[in-house]
């Protein structure tokens, strides 16, 4: 509860004792009152406890007692004072109202504060218990694989710009688990979407590994000025990743400044293994990317010898390859939403920012009960630099902006160059996943069409409406991200709150409220339960159970309270659409 909102509730209550006449004279309140007796109003014990001392002379000036007073004793001591004035009529009734209706405010700002301290706590427990919990990943550890040697190769299954993916296998790195790699059905009646094992796209068991290699055109070959062109790539990269042994290539200290590396996320790629090697002759290198070989493979190449090659688990397909053969469900088409916000969050906090994110940096695999899973790959554009966190200073225009222009935010599309300008990137992945959300929930994306928006120019009344199907709440975070001015925007973090708010605390919602946080602390106590004992059972691994405890793992309570607003006030704008 803000200072404001209580002092106008306290001032709403004098007002409302004054109108009753209970703030007039002595002699005008004994004419309304039964028998004679004057009411006694129902006080604090803080506040009978400060009537009821003597009054005595006080050492110190009243302002040294008020810098001394808590909070909770000023908010008494007014109200005593107040009541004295009350009765014995030493002031006009204006000025008697208004002074017992600041106590009164007072006293309900801290009682709200003692609530609020107690609800912070309780976040903060069921936090630090399942942030204990680290998340495990899909591979088995192995301590080979520093050569590309030791890996078998296979055929071509991704290219971008700067880099080709190849399906990749090795003995030592088997998977923890078999997961389906299958595309899906999707039901006419919008039910939730069924696992068919006939329907494929990629087999990844016989390749779980994926080795991405780099085009090194003009990087050179040593390993000192390759890692120097393509640190950003290394920001996913685990502490295992390159070999630390006296001779080989290490992830810091040797080739200068190193950006700093994101920690595991289950919604974040992880390169396994990095390291530097001749550049191969692979499958269909010389028909795709032929300029990209150096010269001892192709006589019109440009590249160099050696490049960067980086060790990833292989995944069936992209959030784009997906999305032209599926529409999910509203429930599923949330979560996958749900994954995106989580995992640009998980990138805020460690001050990363992406600048790529579109569905072809998105890859996509399924949990044991068919669900989704996404992970935000291609960390080459991204601003990881340990001095500049998530502000880019942006001087000259040939300052790289980032990746995709089409889905730059527009703080970042419309800045122009110049002394003491910067780019504050906190909020522009947010963006790009408001703008992902129209494919997720199959729209075109409404900033790539040909006639379509610009970000630098769009107005928010020009976004086009997501399908009837789409959930309130989901057509409410999309607005709330694409608004143009960033100070308007939610963070990923609350943005993400809001749909777990209204995913998994649906019934709850209807007895919280953003002044009252006491029964959310309770609600987030059963939900800790609830998680608990899921992640005890079989579907402890699934897209839900991780997003549940994502989710209790990064409770914060004002976080918490302003996705609740959002909520709110955009239930009340659905019911005046409605009426």
């Amino acid at each position: 509860m803000s200072v404001k909102h209580a002092l106008s509730r306290g001032l709403e209550l004098g007002r409302s004792f004054f109108q009753l006449g209970i703030l007039k004279s002595g002699g005008r309140v004994a004419l309304k009152l039964r028998g004679g007796e004057r009411p006694r109003p129902r006080l604090a014990p803080a506040a009978r406890a400060v009537l009821s001392q003597p009054q005595t002379q006080p050492l110190l000036p009243a302002r040294y007692r008020f810098l001394r007073a808590s909070l909770r004793g000023l908010a008494a001591q007014l109200q005593a004072s107040g009541l004295r004035r009350l009765y014995g009529g030493g002031s006009g009734p204006r000025n008697r109202a208004v002074f017992l209706a600041f106590g009164v405010g007072l006293g309900l700002i801290e009682q709200q504060l003692e609530e609020d301290r107690r609800s912070a706590a309780t976040c903060h427990e069921i936090q630090t218990h399942f942030r204990q919990k680290k998340f495990q990943s899909p591979l088995k550890p192995f301590t080979s694989g520093y050569k590309l040697e030791d890996y078998v190769i296979g055929k071509q299954i991704g290219k971008g710009c700067n880099a080709a993916v190849y399906e990749a296998a090795a003995p030592f790195a088997p998977l923890r688990e078999s997961t389906p790699g299958c595309l899906v059905e999707l039901k006419t009646d919008e039910e939730e979407i069924n696992v068919t094992e006939s329907q494929r796209l990629g087999n990844t068991a016989s390749y779980p590994l994926a080795v991405k290699m780099m085009w090194n055109i003009g990087a050179g070959s040593s390993s000192e000025a390759i890692l120097s062109s393509m640190s950003q790539e290394l920001v996913p990269a685990s502490p295992q990743a390159l070999k630390k042994e006296k001779g080989e290539i290490v992830l810091s200290g040797h080739f200068g400044s190193v950006p700093k590396r994101v920690t595991a996320h289950p919604n974040v790629i992880r390169v396994y293994r990095a390291f530097t090697a001749e550049v191969p002759l692979l499958p269909g290198a010389e028909v795709e990317y032929p300029a990209a070989l150096p010269s001892r493979l192709n006589p019109a190449g440009m590249g160099n010898n050696c490049t960067l090659f980086l060790v990833m688990r292989n995944y069936p397909c992209t959030l784009r390859q997906y999305l032209e053969v599926c529409v999910p469900g509203c429930r599923q088409g949330s979560m996958m939403l749900l994954q995106l916000l989580e995992a640009v969050d998980h990138l805020c906090s460690q001050s990363i920012a992406h600048r790529d994110l579109k569905s072809d940096n998105i890859l996509l695999e399924f949990d044991s009960v068919g669900c989704p899973r996404l992970v935000i790959t291609d960390f080459g554009c991204c601003l990881a630099e340990e001095a500049l966190g998530m502000k880019l200073p942006f001087t000259t225009r040939w300052v790289n902006r980032g990746g995709n222009a089409c889905l730059m935010a527009p703080e970042v599309s419309t800045a122009v160059p110049g002394p003491g300008v910067v780019i504050d990137y906190s909020k522009a992945d947010a963006w790009a996943v408001g703008a992902v959300a129209y494919e997720i929930f199959g729209q075109p994306n409404p900033f790539y069409n040909l006639t379509g928006l610009e970000s630098r120019s769009y107005q928010e009344k020009q976004l086009p409406p997501l399908p009837a199907s789409a959930p309130e709440h989901v057509q409410l975070v999309v607005k709330l991200l694409l608004r143009r001015n960033p100070n308007k925007r939610p963070s990923a973090r609350v943005a993400a709150n809001i749909l777990h708010l209204r995913l998994w605390g649906r019934r709850a919602l209807n007895s919280l409220s953003p002044d009252s946080m006491g029964k959310m602390a309770e609600w987030l106590l059963c939900q800790s339960a609830v998680v608990m004992l899921k992640g005890c059972g079989p579907r402890g691994s699934s897209v839900e159970a991780e997003l549940q405890r994502g989710f209790l793992a990064n409770l914060d309570l004002e976080e918490l309270r302003m996705a609740l607003g959002y909520l709110m006030c955009g239930r009340e704008l659905w019911q005046n659409i409605n009426h």
